[in-house]
């Protein structure tokens, strides 16, 4: 059934492989838990937010209140999208969109992650695919940006094999040094060209579209 008040609770992405489902807070203790189980070697730092860094102990904490502040910040002009990522009902990683003034610039930002022990076998290409559906197809984006560190390769790997264009370069600090993130965007022709599949499903996109002001 329907959620009356919060539509964003209905959206699913699935493909043959996966399905992307809106971030509840049952979803959110898997998550947590797959977080605490490792996301990356300690010594290097994939997120421009470095919320890895803190004690377990503060990690779940954290993670709910980055949640429920989305949620709670989540409005026609500005907006984040929160998606467990779930391989055979079990929940592997996170994806996520966001924007600022999208029914006009109709320009969406994604990122993600995966547990360290669902790494290296395709999940980030598919997952990231079915975000980009959501974007471009539930939502109708023109645009779609991401970025990476340089030393991120699995991230890069992803957004070559998907035929990204570059889009500058910016300097961030990076536990105290300088550290540069990659960005690439992705026009909505290059996706319907070469991107899209027919075996991609959305659902609940129709509702969240009125939700979030996103005129057809």
């Amino acid at each position: 059934m329907p959620h009356p008040f919060w539509p964003l609770f209905d959206v699913e992405v699935r493909t043959p492989r996966l399905t992307l489902r809106y971030v509840d807070d049952d979803l959110g203790v898997e998550l947590t838990q797959l977080a605490l189980g490792g996301i990356h070697d300690p010594d290097v730092m994939p997120f421009a937010m470095p919320w890895t860094d803190v004690p377990d102990d503060e990690l779940g904490p954290n993670s709910f209140r980055h949640w429920w502040s989305c949620r709670a910040g989540t409005s026609v002009e500005r907006w984040s999208i929160n998606l467990a990522v779930i391989e055979n009902d079990t929940v592997v990683g996170a994806s996520g969109l966001g924007a600022e003034q999208f029914p006009t610039t109709r320009w969406f930002e994604t990122g993600s992650w995966l547990g360290i022990e669902h790494q290296g076998r395709g999940l980030g290409t598919e997952l990231r695919l079915a975000t980009l559906h959501l974007g471009f197809l539930g939502f109708d984006a023109l645009t779609a940006g991401t970025g990476a560190y340089a030393d991120n390769a699995p991230s890069l790997a992803v957004t070559a094999k998907l035929g990204y264009e570059p889009n500058g370069v910016e300097p961030h600090e990076r536990r105290g040094e300088r550290a540069d993130i990659h960005r690439f965007r992705m026009s909505r022709n290059h996706f319907l060209d070469r991107v899209r599949r027919e075996d991609v499903e959305i659902s609940g996109d129709e509702a969240a579209r009125a939700f979030l002001g996103i005129a057809r």
